[in-house]
């Protein structure tokens, strides 16, 4: 199992398409969500050039995991989207805070809710993942509209996590704006982490600098 961290520049095409492709499955296909999609592919205007993604790929070098990190002095899905979820709190406008969205891992576990043993162990390695990366661009927390529970669990971890504000409840789910304190320490499991070494692989800049662009391109 590997977790790759990169923008856009440094995936292939093909890669970027699979992203896509399991975005679309998981969060469309599987948990409902009502998405603009294209074909079988999610993506939306928060996927940008200087957009992060994690990207876990198993050994035969299927996607089983995504998520996206995007500074929230930056456009950003929470203040743009669930602005409601920050209840009277000033949207964060800061390099120091990262929004964390678009998580999915293994079956399309996402944190507070049920999926299979492995999403939720993948899952876990992906966030002490993004928080590795973020902490090397200078960030200190973590935002991400999540389910009402992860508090406990991310406590349970060992990480400071709370709220932003009261719990909100869309389209029948309570959702909230939780906070992480960002800690590149942290590993979920003893003595593991999600590449074995406890580093994040980090792609350099490649072909495919367009790519997400091709994929989003009107049809004719």
């Amino acid at each position: 199992m590997e977790i790759i961290a990169g923008t856009i520049d440094s995936f292939s095409a093909d890669v970027l398409f699979d992203m896509a492709r399991y975005r679309h499955e998981v969060f469309v296909e599987k948990l409902g969500w009502k998405l603009h999609t294209r074909g079988r592919l999610e993506l939306d205007e928060f996927d940008r050039k200087d957009t992060i993604y994690l990207i876990a790929r198993n050994p035969d070098g299927e996607i089983v995991g995504t998520s996206r990190l995007l500074p929230t002095h930056r456009p950003y899905l929470l203040a743009s989207v669930f602005p409601q979820l920050l209840g009277d709190t000033p949207a964060p406008c800061s390099p120091d805070i990262w929004e964390l969205s678009r998580f999915a891992a293994g079956d399309g576990t996402r944190l507070g809710m049920g999926g299979d043993p492995h999403g939720w162990s993948l899952a876990l390695d992906m966030l002490s993942a993004a928080m590795r990366t973020v902490a090397k661009e200078g960030g200190r927390r973590l935002i991400s509209a999540s389910p009402l529970g992860i508090e406990r669990i991310l406590r349970r971890t060992g990480l400071s996590a709370h709220r932003a504000a009261p719990p909100v409840r869309v389209d029948g789910q309570l959702l909230f704006a939780c906070l992480i304190d960002v800690d590149k320490n942290w590993c979920p499991h003893r003595n593991h982490h999600a590449d074995g070494t406890g580093r994040v692989a980090r792609r350099p800049a490649g072909e495919a600098a367009a790519a997400i662009h091709s994929i989003q391109e009107p049809e004719s």
